[in-house]
């Protein structure tokens, strides 16, 4: 089995005078959790609809050894999708939705369903449109816990819930879907929110990556320093990405640059995402 899970190359899609992706190259393997982060606008639905063959393109496209171009029947019994937009019907009940799936989906094992749903408080009996967003969220994800699928698709999937529903949601992702095996590719522009779980970051914008990091290299690559007041023009001259003065201090962020030389003008730390989607999203850095 191949470790590559999607690969692009040139991957791209305009809608009319609009270049939604532009000769986007990518490579996800098996068993990472990755980020496509970008604000409203940057292409990061577009990219989900190609990998899910919902829309054309151009360029070279493979998901899970398929083409969803022309094999996009096939890559769908090994793909799950969860979006922030219901796509249940409201008249729905949920033994039904449990029925429909196991009718239409191969690799659906129901006990796994429904075990998850007993963990929760939502009744069997009840109906979608009796259902919370929180809810509905919590049955979409018992009905994904039920298919072996090997890549889980999630487009800002807790958008709308409050801070207990999200966390509980990525928890139970985290304990109850993903393995080794598996691999999850969640977009979103919320980044403190997914930060912690993710194993890599693809910042999107304007239809571009503008940056590809593993998280564990977050401090090898970049460095983000209080600088001492007396070494603010010497750390200018090292180019810093991002600066901002914070409580009367110079925060600055670095990518690539000799520890050796920031060393001596202040305290260094590991930026976080948001600062580095700041950092990005300003155009500030190339």
């Amino acid at each position: 089995m191949s470790d590559t899970v999607i690969r692009a190359r040139g991957l791209t899609k305009r809608y009319g005078k609009t270049m939604a992706l532009d000769h986007v190259d990518l490579d996800i393997a098996r068993g990472r959790i990755v980020g496509l982060i970008g604000p409203n606008g940057a292409g990061k639905t577009t990219a989900l609809k190609a990998i899910m063959g919902l829309v054309g393109f151009d360029g070279e496209l493979d998901v899970l050894g398929s083409n969803p171009r022309t094999q996009r029947h096939h890559l769908m019994q090994q793909l799950c999708f969860i979006a922030d937009v219901a796509v249940l019907p409201p008249w729905l009940k949920v033994s039904r939705a449990l029925d429909f799936v196991a009718g239409v989906h191969p690799h659906f094992v129901r006990e796994r369903a429904e075990n998850f749903l007993a963990r929760t408080k939502i009744s069997s009996k009840s109906k979608v449109c009796q259902l919370s967003k929180g809810m509905v969220t919590q049955l979409h994800l018992a009905l994904v816990m039920g298919i072996d699928a090997k890549l889980l698709v999630l487009d800002e999937p807790t958008l709308g819930l409050d801070i207990l529903y999200r966390q509980a949601f990525y928890e139970q992702i985290l304990d109850d879907y993903f393995d080794e095996e598996r691999t999850i590719l969640v977009t979103t522009h919320q980044v403190e929110e997914i930060e912690k779980i993710l194993t890599e970051a693809l910042f999107i914008r304007d239809g571009s990556i503008v940056l590809n990091v593993q998280m564990d290299e977050l401090g090898e690559r970049f460095a983000e320093m209080r600088i001492a007041p007396e070494h603010v023009e010497t750390a200018r001259a090292l180019n810093p990405i991002m600066e901002r003065e914070r409580f009367g201090e110079h925060v600055m962020l670095f990518e690539n640059c000799d520890p050796a030389q920031l060393e001596p003008l202040g305290e260094r730390r590991v930026p976080g995402l948001t600062d580095l989607f700041v950092a990005r999203m300003k155009g500030s850095a190339k």
